[in-house]
């Protein structure tokens, strides 16, 4: 096939100026009705090569799946947004392409720069696939937030306003002609990468540096398509989260755009958890048998593991300074009430004692024994009766 020259948005008519307004500031950019639009240069219009070659790596600025070779697995990398220096971030795409045509499932991870697991598990994923055997195509994008990814930490260092530190899970589906540039790399990712090429879409996360989480699932399981999906998982929590708690998040870019998807969740951050990876590769090989993409008997499911579903993560926050000792397990199944931790200064004398106000399982608990006042130290999967409406956790 022909290789398409490159095709680059013009950031030429973006600007933004300042004006003073009666008790606050606001800030007009050119072309203000556009700026919740998503950028559609190369939506739909094939595969855009740069011409560029990295480690012997072709370069794509648009990618549409179906340009590639059947039956093979097919190594390029993205062209990202462009770093302060003008060179680009560049993210790693791997694509088993099937010998026969079927769905497309598109597999994220590195979102956020500190989660190891959730890349390991999509890795593990690919290179169990033989595209001579399989219908449809698997893409799995690992590096996704890659200026977090190199110092390994989770939010983007982006350098717009001096120094801060932008979390890309907010950023979704981005806009290319957006302020930051984690949101043009998210709208440049959405519109040219993953949404094109996406039938299905699944989102590995892990919990956060200081912060261990249980093997569990986010979706809406009021969503057949996703609720099918959660089902393939040998785990034994959902967390049932309505796109309203977090819109902007990859996996409810997805879905407002039609694409059924949802975000496993695998453990600590920072470390590989190779016990947990091991339940979500299984899980994942399920999906794809599911969707006709693989064939074969599914492995193990949820099916017998009395699953407890929650819509909602009540925190428990650390009201002193010092070091916590916990009173619970991950998923252990804890009552209103109940006494979760406990903490002491720096002579071992106890300052604070911590319940838990409602009746669910621990999901999540702080794995850095040193605390601040108001950090998260146990996070319980809860259900929240409507019309109260759900409690999202603070991350």
């Amino acid at each position: 096939m022909s290789e398409k020259a490159v095709e680059r948005p013009d950031r030429r008519d973006f600007m933004i100026a300042s004006i003073a307004t009666v008790g606050a500031s606001a800030a007009l950019v050119a072309g203000a009705a556009r700026a919740q639009e998503t950028g559609t240069a190369a939506t739909g219009s094939g595969t855009v090569y740069t011409g560029d070659i990295i480690q012997g790596k072709k370069v794509v600025s648009a990618l549409d799946v179906n340009d590639l070779e059947p039956g093979q697995k097919h190594f390029l990398y993205f062209e990202g947004v462009e770093a302060p220096t003008g060179q680009h971030w560049y993210v790693s795409v791997t694509v088993a392409r099937g010998a026969k045509p079927g769905k497309r499932v598109v597999m994220t991870s590195g979102v956020h720069g500190d989660e190891m697991s959730s890349i390991h598990t999509v890795q593990t994923v690919m290179s169990q696939l033989d595209p001579a055997q399989m219908s449809g195509t698997v893409m799995a994008v690992t590096d996704v937030s890659r200026p977090a990814l190199e110092s390994m930490q989770r939010r983007w260092p982006n350098q717009g306003r001096g120094g801060d530190l932008i979390d890309m899970n907010r950023e979704w589906p981005g806009n290319e002609n957006g302020f930051t540039a984690p949101s043009r790399h998210a709208g440049m990712l959405f519109n040219r990468l993953l949404r094109p090429n996406a039938d299905a879409a699944i989102d590995f996360h892990t919990g956060t540096t200081g912060f261990d989480v249980s093997a569990f699932n986010i979706g809406e399981t009021s969503r057949p398509e996703v609720k099918a999906m959660l089902d393939l998982y040998p785990v034994s929590q959902i967390l049932d989260m309505p796109k309203v708690a977090y819109p902007t998040v990859l996996h409810n870019a997805f879905v407002d755009a039609g694409i059924p998807a949802f975000a496993p969740e695998i453990g600590a951050a920072r470390i590989l958890d190779h016990e947990m990876i091991a339940l979500f590769v299984e899980g994942t090989m399920n999906v794809l048998k599911h969707h006709g993409i693989l064939p074969g008997p599914m492995g193990r499911t949820a099916e017998g593991m009395n699953v407890f579903i929650g819509n909602s993560g009540f925190p428990v926050l650390a009201t002193e300074g010092g070091i916590v000792e916990h009173l619970v397990k991950l998923n252990d199944k804890v009552e209103a009430g109940q006494k979760v931790a406990i903490q002491r200064d720096s002579f071992g004398e106890v300052v604070a004692e911590y319940t838990c106000a409602v009746s669910g399982e621990v999901a999540g608990l702080r794995s850095d024994a040193m605390t601040e006042p108001g950090n998260p130290i146990v996070m319980v999967l809860f259900h929240k009766t409507v019309p109260d409406g759900i409690e999202i956790y603070p991350e």
